[in-house]
């Protein structure tokens, strides 16, 4: 029997897992022990991992739509060139940016690169990954504030904290082992900060029931309050930080005066969170979706930021403020997929970095593309528009995961070609594609990914390939050879050689991982980047800034801020319900392709939509628990929803997991300015029985 550990590639903590396989079989699945993540724990979706394509098996072939709208089975060779051709045609036609791709937090960071080297580099034309729909905020965010995309913590940290403030996040579903760790810290205060009372609000000490979209106002006024009482670190602020003055003048106007009739928070409230940040001496604020997903979310994660920034609360044990990543490999894409920087997050303007990658890549610089790709909705806009014509989806499933999603039905339809690789036949998105590339799941491939915390680990091949099955990378590497690259590949050729020239490009980058082999992420406790060429590893669990050292010009982190802005979907006479979503049960993961194949987690969800709704809003539309309601929004969007009667929502106040398709018709095409981060938290609606 062979003893296999490998890393899970479902949330963004990428717990490890130990597989025991003999005859090509997998016997048994085990959350590895000595891993720091996770330390021998898993949630049911890692323990699950081995089935993938078992119930809902796809085929090893390429299908084909034909003329008359069947898919027909292809050889690989011949889907390669049907492809490749359609990209020439395009480009030929309509010039290079008519051709994109979207692509996942969920690939191994070696297929993103080679994605990026042939779209970006090759093909001069964009593309965007499904990281924009969560964690470009956080990017943003960090770079604006820490001069890098940084995180600064390492999950030990939620264990070492007297003081826990969890605002826009629910881990007890979203990232349960993280919220098994913070369970384990039995003396720290646990404070959530939620418009729904979630089950980590029912798990907490102390719950703040903030109103949608709340967040930014409480946050400037908590720091008002803070810097009136002197409850802040001036030594570290002086030292450490630039722009504080300016940051002080800016919250003088939110006062405690109107701060509940904005948040829905009470003075009382308000300073008592600022006392108990005071009185704690390692505080760490923690944040995901609730933040991100938001039409001022990079402004939000900021005032996080300048919170453990003027009370000193960063760098040290138990401290940050930490984003909590919703993809295994988010990090991984932020780094290395060539959207938003060149790989290991140079700058494209940068010409003495230009120079370096492009050597390291054994090509010319004028192959690196020149700007950043344009963003997610945008592709989707030009798409409808008519300027895109070749769109090509890889492990994910936008007709049902991205906002607004009868958008990404008329991106679909308007295009020439839609091209959509993935492990199962039967997505949405794969429903109306005209040709399929289907690849293996992770525990046929390998590769590296990177986690929340900065943490380096090993994906390993559990099971052999059997004959036709292709994993990501290899199909990859067919199209780019159908595309006539040449000697363009002599360096991809196997993502071992990926990983290399992926090493050297971050070498004195803030992400360094010069001193890190790939024998050494393999059945080992993983490796956070920075990591450098003659570094020795002392400690499993470092976080960053402990020297005060920011990723600035100046060396110093910068408190950024700026005026509360508009909400466009303030509820009004016709639309006076607020419609929130977010995860729905630990089970449950995205568009449910995957663990729709775990009987045990679908025996604890329900199988059609549903969603939340308080007791008194039921009773005064006559809703009884499982009956049918039709919500609408306020650009005119339906979707049908069973009931689920509860007074952990507000009276105003309604929400619905993301995991079916209905949630995000309602959806609104609304982006932060600054990440393009879709705003899936708040859109105004109506709501009716139906008889």
């Amino acid at each position: 029997m062979e003893i296999k550990q490998t890393t899970c590639n479902f949330c963004g903590l990428a717990c490890n897992m130990t597989f025991y396989v003999e005859d090509n079989k997998i016997v048994k699945v085990m959350p590895t022990e000595h891993y720091p993540v996770n330390k021998g724990f898993s949630c049911i979706k890692g323990l699950n991992l081995d089935k993938q394509n078992t119930k809902y098996k796809r085929p090893s072939l390429p299908l084909l739509r034909d003329k008359n709208g069947e898919m027909k089975e292809i050889q690989w060779n011949e889907a390669f060139k049907t492809f490749a051709d359609k990209i020439k045609e395009s480009q030929e036609k309509y010039g290079k940016e008519s051709v994109a791709f979207i692509s996942t937090g969920q690939l191994m960071t070696e297929e993103m690169a080679l994605l990026a080297h042939i779209v970006r580099d090759y093909l001069q034309s964009n593309g965007d990954g499904n990281t924009r729909l969560c964690m470009s905020t956080a990017v943003v965010a960090h770079k604006q504030a820490f001069g890098f995309d940084s995180p600064p913590y390492t999950l030990n940290d939620a264990e070492l904290s007297d003081t826990i403030i969890i605002i826009g996040a629910n881990p007890v579903v979203a990232h349960p082992i993280f919220w098994g760790r913070v369970k384990e810290n039995k003396t720290a205060k646990k404070i959530v900060i939620d418009p729904r009372r979630t089950e980590t609000a029912l798990n907490a000490d102390e719950w703040l029931n903030i109103k949608s979209k709340g967040d930014l106002t409480l946050l400037y006024t908590l720091a008002n309050v803070l810097i009136e009482k002197d409850w802040i670190n001036k030594e570290y602020i002086d030292k450490y930080t630039e722009n504080f003055d300016e940051f002080k003048k800016h919250v003088q106007k939110y006062t405690l005066d109107d701060v509940e009739e904005k948040t829905g928070i009470s003075k009382l409230q308000v300073l008592d969170l600022a006392r108990t940040i005071h009185e704690g001496k390692r505080v760490s604020f923690w944040w995901t979706m609730g933040v991100n997903q938001s039409y001022e979310g990079v402004r939000t994660a900021q005032a996080i930021i300048n919170l453990a920034l003027m009370t000193g609360n960063i760098g040290r044990p138990g401290t940050g403020a930490n984003s909590l990543t919703g993809q295994c490999n988010a990090m991984g894409s932020r780094a290395f997929s060539n959207q938003t920087g060149l790989y290991g997050g140079a700058d494209y303007a940068d010409m003495a970095q230009r120079e370096r990658i492009a050597k390291i890549m054994g090509m010319d610089e004028s192959m690196l593309p020149k700007k950043p790709t344009i963003p997610y909705n945008e592709i989707i806009e030009k798409c409808i528009s008519g300027d895109i014509k070749v769109l090509w989806i890889l492990c994910t499933n936008p007709r049902h995961s991205w906002t607004n999603n009868e958008q990404f039905k008329k991106a679909a339809e308007a295009v020439d070609f839609l091209v959509v690789q993935d492990i199962y036949d039967d997505t949405d998105s794969v429903q109306i594609c005209d040709l399929l590339l289907p690849a293996v799941p992770a525990i046929k491939k390998e590769g590296f990914i990177i986690n929340t915390e900065r943490r380096m680990s090993a994906v390993k091949q559990i099971l052999k390939r059997e004959e036709n099955e292709l994993s990501d990378f290899e199909i990859l590497l067919g199209i780019g050879e159908a595309l006539g690259m040449g000697s363009q590949l002599d360096n991809w050729r196997t993502p071992r050689q990926v990983f290399e020239m992926l090493k050297q490009c971050t070498e004195g980058m803030p992400c360094d991982i010069t001193g890190v082999d790939f024998e050494m992420l393999e059945s080992s406790k993983g490796i956070q980047w920075p990591f450098k060429k003659g570094e020795k590893l002392v400690e499993d669990e470092r976080r960053l800034f402990e020297d005060g050292k920011y990723f600035t010009k100046n060396g110093k982190a910068k408190f950024v801020f700026e005026d509360v802005s508009k909400n466009e979907n303030e509820p009004s006479e016709e639309f006076p319900y607020v419609f929130n979503s977010g995860r729905g049960t630990v089970g449950q993961w995205h568009t449910q392709t995957r663990t729709r194949e775990f009987d045990v987690s679908r025996a604890i969800y329900p199988k059609q939509s549903y969603v939340e709704i308080n007791t008194k809003l039921a009773k005064k539309f006559d809703i009884k628990s499982g009956e049918r309601i039709l919500i609408t929004n306020q650009y005119g969007k339906s979707s049908a929803f069973n009931a689920v009667i509860t007074d952990n929502v507000k009276e105003y106040e309604l929400y619905a997991p993301i995991h079916y398709i209905e949630t995000n018709a309602l959806t609104p095409s609304i982006y932060d300015p600054y990440s393009k981060e879709p705003s899936y938290k708040t859109v105004t609606v109506k709501i009716e029985k139906i008889n």
